[in-house]
This record gives C-alpha cells, structure tokens and sequence, in this order.
C-alpha cells in the first residue's frame, strides 16, 4: 500500500471518527508495510497502539479493504524516539476541542466522548502574566516561588501550594507560570484546570468506561496545575483519583501546582493522606494586601485604562482614597477603577473626589461594613495598653487623650460614620472635639514619627 492510499483512507476515517479522534488516535499513525496480509503501523506509545487495536481496528480494517488491499489484521510498532504528538497538533487540538466544549455546553448538552481525551486544558487568560503582576510584601515569596516554578528548571519543591482569600492573586500567579513555561518551552505538556473540571472529567471517564483514557490523559502530562482544590473535598472517589494520579506523578518528578482558599490542613473534608501530600511541598500564604501593595495596583491599572481613555484627568488623593477604603478585595478594587473611568468618560468628568463617591458609594459602603468604630477602638486599646474605657471615658491625661485621638482620626479614615456620630461613640463627645482630634493627629503625623508609625500600623492592622 502506498503512502498515498494511506492518506485516502485517513480522510474517509476523519469523515467517519470525527476531527477530535481523528486528530488524537488516527493521525499519529504512520503506515510502515503490509506483510502477510498484516498492515503494519508505526506508534508513538503502547497505549496508543492498544488503544487504537480496541476501538478503531475494525474501522480501519474495512476501510483497507474497500481500498483493495488484502489485509486480515492490524499490528503496531513503538518507535521509541517519536513524538507523541507534535506541539503544534496539541495546540489547535486543544484550541477546537475548547471551542466544542463550549458549542456544547451552549446548546445545552454534555460533551461527547470525543472530548474526554481531547479537551486539554481551561484556557489561559492573557493578562495573567508575571510583568503584570504586582508585588509587594504580602505576595512577595508567593510571587518569588511561582517564578522559580515558571523557569522550568529541576524541580526543587513539589507540589507548589499557593493559599489564600478571595481576589488575593492564586489564579493570576497559577496563569503567569503556565505562560513562562510555555514560553521558555513550547513543547512542555502543561495542562491547567480547576479541581471542578476535574471532578467532572472523572465523572464522565467513569460513566463513559473510559478510566484507561482519564488516567492516560492526567499522567502523561510535565506539569499539572488544579486551581481551587478544596472543591473536591468530601468527594471520595475524586479524591481518590486525585491521590493517584499526585503520587503517579511526583514519581516521574512532574511538577505539580495547586492552589487553595485555605491551607491544606485546614480544608474541611479533605483527605488526610491528600493533606498529607499537599503539605509535602511548599504551601505558600498570599496574605491580604497592604495600603501600598493596593495602591500599586491601582497606578497599574490607571496606565492600562490610559490606553483607552487617553484624555481623562485623575485628581491627586483619589488612587490613595480608594486604596484605604477598598481593602477586602483586589477584583473589587480593580472593577472599582473600571466603573471609575467608564462613568467619567460617558459624563465628561475629570475623575475627582466627588465623582468617586457618588460614582461608587455601593462599593465604598460595601467594603465599610468590615471596619466599625468598636472595633478601631479596640485595637486602638490594645496597641497602647490601656483599658477601652479610658478611650471612651473622660480622661484627660495625655497618656489616654492621644490613643483616644488617634481612635477618632482613624474612625473619621476608615469608617462613614459622620463627625457627631464618632462623638457619640467616643462618650457623648460634641463632634467639634472630634474635628479637633483628627486634625491634631493629621499635624502630628508631620512632626511625630511615631505617631505616623503607630496611625500606620493600626491602619494595616485593621485592614488586614
């Protein structure tokens, strides 16, 4: 048989298995003779080879025969030095069966069994990279280990294990390392998804028969990245599946990333041998941001916002306003931004304090419901060792005088509480002693260093 009958009855298997089969199992084939009425084909890897013998054998089989060739069986040869499949077939496979995936799942049925095998990996958002990452104390030795991860190099730590609250940077540092890999080597199996995706693929491998296809596809990968895992927590046979599948590949000294809300050890419902192996590793903390990391991602985010609203003018405190008073969530602090520049562009506004309080006076009251003025005075008590009824009560020696104005100016800060509302709080005081106190702290912070240093370390203290 020639090479060119072979590439005839490849095209009539396309049109028959469909392209994802076709691309996965059929193409790599590679016709080596016909020998005692044996088509001979050359294989990648004996589970290729097996897998084709049991599900395709017969097809092609009768295909050869209409095509005139007298051939009673199939066999496959390993050939050791080829590629599984070439980078570039694994990328635009990748690419179409995502996209049918997604076709899929708007017309609202599951995928077929073409896609088990063939939908690689959750796309890579293109912003995630490590130049736009923003680092600063909080995030910096998560930041510093995900870039060792990102070079490629020996695998010094594995699993990598990067924990934390919501919006802190997990999936934006989990992206940036798949793009680094990626791009120092092209060919590297990276395969990305979130434990949820996980779960699900198990699933349908177990409804489908197909377990030697879910495993084949999870242990041949170079590194393998689940986001969100204490998803599969209380799902046994998941969990299961995700031991083995860990172990069979820290046995090959693939590297593993994996990211969590929380530490391992703290994930309810989760396996103690699954903990175990996760604590293996490096577990690194992304602990919340601070006032500066906050404010550096915002002026980031002013000069990419440029790019489409070159004109628009922002007034000088505004960046530091947002960065004190938005400290929950860097994805809230961000969409804050967006709706700053798009609101101001559709008025024709400059962005001023005014416009950002009207403009996000949702946001802003959202995120102050997590400071409240029982609570600065607390820490405020707390910080300089004085009884909270000294901060209320009427005291007047400096010893309590200056922690309870420094609980007023950063009551004013950090709260919406209005001037006469704070007095009330601070024992029936009339709201000009409060207007006194917060601007006799505002002169102190200019004079007194550690008056700066102690408004600044409980500012942290209460945003974090």
């Amino acid at each position: 048989m020639t090479e060119e009958k072979w590439g005839q009855v490849r095209n009539r298997l396309l049109k028959t298995v469909g392209q994802n089969n076709y691309t996965t199992w059929i193409e790599p084939l590679e016709f080596d003779a016909v020998d005692g009425g044996v088509a001979v084909f050359k294989v990648p890897t004996n589970f290729m080879g097996n897998y084709v013998s049991q599900n395709f054998a017969d097809l092609i089989l009768h295909e050869l025969t209409m095509s005139g060739e007298a051939v009673q069986r199939l066999a496959f040869r390993v050939v050791a030095n080829a590629p599984a499949r070439p980078a570039e077939a694994t990328a635009a496979h990748s690419a179409h069966a995502v996209a049918e995936t997604a076709d899929s799942a708007a017309s609202g049925s599951a995928p077929g069994k073409e896609t088990l095998e063939a939908f690689q990996a959750a796309p890579l958002d293109p912003r995630f990279t490590f130049d736009s990452f923003v680092v600063g104390k909080p995030n910096e030795l998560a930041h510093a280990a995900a870039r060792r991860v990102g070079e490629g190099g020996p695998v010094t730590f594995n699993p990598l294990v990067l924990y934390g609250g919501v919006g802190l940077g997990k999936t934006h540092l989990m992206h940036a390392i798949a793009w680094e890999l990626k791009e120092k080597n092209p060919s590297l199996n990276v395969l990305y998804l979130s434990a949820e995706q996980f779960m699900y693929r198990f699933v349908q491998a177990l409804r489908e028969r197909r377990m030697m296809d879910f495993k084949h596809l999870f242990r041949s990968v170079d590194v393998l990245m689940v986001d969100d895992v204490q998803f599969i927590a209380g799902k046994d046979s998941t969990q299961e599946e995700f031991f083995h599948t860990f172990n069979a590949l820290v046995d090959q000294n693939k590297q593993i990333i994996i990211s969590a809300d929380r530490a391992p050890g703290e994930i309810k419902d989760l396996e103690d041998r699954v903990k175990s192996r996760l604590q293996c590793g490096l577990v690194v903390d992304l602990h919340p941001t601070d006032y500066e990391l906050r404010l550096g991602i915002l002026q980031t985010k002013v000069q990419q916002q440029r790019e489409t609203y070159p004109d628009l003018q922002i007034a000088d405190g505004v960046l530091e306003f947002l960065a004190h008073r938005i400290s929950t969530n860097v994805r809230v602090l961000e969409g804050a931004l967006t709706r700053l520049f798009a609101f101001a562009s559709l008025v024709g506004r400059e962005i001023d304090m005014d416009l950002t309080q009207d403009c996000l006076a949702d946001v802003l009251r959202a995120s102050e419901r997590k400071i409240t003025v029982e609570e600065i005075q607390r820490k405020v008590s707390e910080y300089y060792n004085i009884r909270m009824s000294d901060i209320i009560g009427p005291k007047r020696l400096r010893s309590y005088a200056r922690p309870r104005q420094v609980a007023m100016y950063l009551c004013k800060q950090l709260t919406s509480r209005s001037l006469p509302e704070i007095g009330r709080r601070f024992g029936g005081r009339d709201h000009t002693t409060v207007m006194h106190g917060v601007k006799r702290i505002e002169e102190l912070k200019l004079t007194d260093g550690q008056i700066a240093e102690d408004v600044e370390m409980l500012r942290r203290s209460l945003e974090a």
